[in-house]
């Protein structure tokens, strides 16, 4: 999976599809991150929401419905998901979304069945915690998974998430799709890999 853009300059933009005025650039960041996906052979792409600031948020959330109405109907044309994943406020301030339940009234607002949820267990505990329960109530929703330790986004064998807990959860829930390992390592990659057998899996 990719992401889309996130937008113009790399200062002060964290993606467009939930700012009021930015439709035309959003689509064109859409149309870019499709074309990008479908030719690279990928399977889901993450719509960055944006930056948008409390008296906007009502007008955002019409915008980005009806940005992702359209993005899903031209990626559904070449077998593709569309995720959104809701940051964290420590990492990402003024983030359009920052909680599960929130993303997920945008993805029933849109009721298109190619549009899911990434579920980030790094973003949820920073933010929320209860990750079991939240993935519980989130299942028919989730379309990736993407994990790191909390609070330090390093290798997911630290710190105050059990993912070993969690990955049990997944199979028990009968998730099959890829979880993304992605955090921040405390050395290198290849020697953080040792976490894989912290939580009973071969290198």
């Amino acid at each position: 999976g990719i992401n889309t853009d996130i937008g113009p300059g790399a200062t002060g933009h964290r993606g467009l599809a939930a700012v009021p005025g930015r439709e035309v650039e959003f689509t064109a960041l859409a149309d870019q991150a499709i074309g990008y996906c479908h030719a690279i052979g990928g399977t889901a792409i993450h719509v960055m929401a944006g930056l948008v600031p409390e008296e906007e948020r009502a007008a955002g959330a019409g915008v980005l419905v009806a940005n992702l109405k359209a993005t899903t109907a031209k990626a559904a044309e070449h077998g593709l998901t569309i995720l959104l994943e809701p940051l964290n406020p420590r990492d990402m301030p003024g983030y359009f979304y920052s909680r599960v339940e929130q993303a997920a009234e945008i993805i029933d607002r849109v009721d298109a069945p190619n549009l899911k949820l990434m579920f980030d267990a790094y973003h949820v505990g920073a933010c929320q915690g209860d990750i079991l329960t939240r993935m519980r109530e989130q299942r028919d929703r989730i379309g990736h998974v993407q994990i790191a330790a909390v609070p330090s986004r390093a290798e997911p064998d630290e710190g105050e998430i059990a993912y070993g807990a969690v990955l049990r959860a997944l199979d028990g829930l009968g998730y099959d799709g890829w979880v993304g390992a992605e955090y921040l390592p405390r050395a290198g990659t290849d020697e953080g890999l040792v976490w894989l057998q912290s939580l009973g899996m071969s290198l």
